[in-house]
C-alpha cells in the first residue's frame, strides 16, 4: 500500500504508479453528480437510495433544492459520496451531528471534507502503515473511527482533520506554503532539461540538482529529491520527463512549489505519527 493521493482534475489509472508494477489506481470522488430535475418548484436533486441525512434532518424529495457549489457544472446537482449507514456510525462516536459541508457553521458539527480529511491523514500516518502492512498488502485500506473514549474522541478527530486538511491544500498546491519557496534558480541560461538526475550533494540535508551543465536549482532537500508518492519520485520523474525540453519560468517556479509541498509531506506525516491511531 503506497498508492494514496489527491486530485481536482481527471485522473489516469497511473497517477501513482505503472499498472504493470505497482497496479491501477481507484479513484474515490468525494462528491457523486446527478443532473438536475425541473419540476414547479424549481430545481432539484434527484433522491438516492442511501441518501444522506443533512444535519440531522431527513431530506424529502419537495425540498431537496441544494444549490450547485462552485465547482460544480451549472447544470448539474451532487450529494457526498459516503455511505449513510457509516456516516451515523461516525456521528454516534463523535457525538456530534453530520452535516454538509457548504452548511457548516462549527466544530459541533462534521463534514464530509472533514471526514476526507481525517481519511487522508490516517492513511499518511507511517506507523499506520506500518502496523498494518501486512492487511494493506492484500485489501484496500480499513479507516479507523475515532477512539470510543468521548474526550479522547473528539479531540483526537479534530487534530487529524486539521493535519489532513494541510496535506490536501498541499498535495492540491492550494496552500499558502507551497510558495514559500526553499529553493533557488539562481544561473541564467537556456533553461533546457538534459541532465534531470545529475545531482550535487551540498551537505547532509540538502542536494544541488541540475538541470544542465550550468543551471540547476539549489538547497534541494534531500528528503524532497528522495520522496516517493506511490511508485514515484516525484522531484526526479517532473524533470525526467521534462528532458530534451526548455522550461519556463512558470515551470520553474511550479517545480519549486513541488519541492516545498514534498518537504512539508514529510513533515507533517510525522506530526501525524504523533496522535493515536486505532
Amino acid at each position: 500500500f503506497k498508492h494514496v493521493f489527491i486530485t481536482n482534475t481527471i485522473c489516469n489509472l497511473n497517477l501513482t504508479g505503472t499498472a504493470g508494477k505497482f497496479g491501477a489506481g481507484y479513484t474515490f470522488p468525494l462528491y457523486l453528480f446527478d443532473k438536475k430535475i425541473k419540476s414547479n418548484s424549481g430545481l432539484q436533486l434527484s433522491v438516492y437510495e442511501d441518501s444522506l441525512v443533512y444535519g440531522g434532518k431527513e431530506i424529502k424529495q419537495e425540498s431537496t433544492i441544494i444549490e450547485a457549489p462552485q465547482f460544480a457544472y451549472q447544470n448539474l446537482a451532487y450529494r457526498p459520496n459516503l455511505s449513510q449507514k457509516i456516516v451515523r456510525a461516525i456521528e454516534k462516536s463523535l457525538g456530534i451531528p453530520f452535516i454538509i459541508q457548504e452548511y457548516k457553521t462549527s466544530n459541533n458539527e462534521f463534514g464530509e471534507v472533514d471526514l476526507l480529511d481525517y481519511i487522508y491523514a490516517v492513511l499518511h500516518s507511517p506507523t499506520y502503515r506500518e502496523k498494518y502492512k501486512e492487511f494493506l498488502k492484500i485489501d484496500f485500506p480499513r479507516v479507523p473511527y475515532p477512539c470510543k473514549d468521548v474526550a479522547c474522541n473528539v479531540f483526537t478527530f479534530w487534530q487529524l482533520v486539521k493535519l489532513g486538511g494541510e496535506l490536501r491544500q498541499i498535495h492540491l498546491l492550494e496552500s499558502p506554503i507551497v510558495e514559500k519557496y526553499i529553493t533557488q534558480y539562481p544561473i541564467d541560461g537556456n533553461n533546457e532539461v538534459n541532465k534531470p538526475r545529475d545531482v550535487e550533494t551540498l551537505h547532509a540535508a540538502s542536494v544541488r540538482v541540475y538541470i544542465n551543465e550550468t543551471q540547476y536549482f539549489d538547497n534541494v532537500p534531500e528528503v524532497a529529491w528522495n520522496f516517493y508518492i506511490g511508485g514515484y519520485q516525484p522531484a526526479q520523474k517532473w524533470l525526467k520527463d521534462r528532458k530534451d525540453r526548455i522550461l519556463e519560468m512558470d515551470d520553474v517556479l511550479h517545480y519549486q512549489k513541488i519541492i516545498v509541498a514534498l518537504t512539508e509531506t514529510d513533515r507533517i506525516m510525522k506530526e501525524i505519527d504523533k496522535i493515536h491511531i486505532e
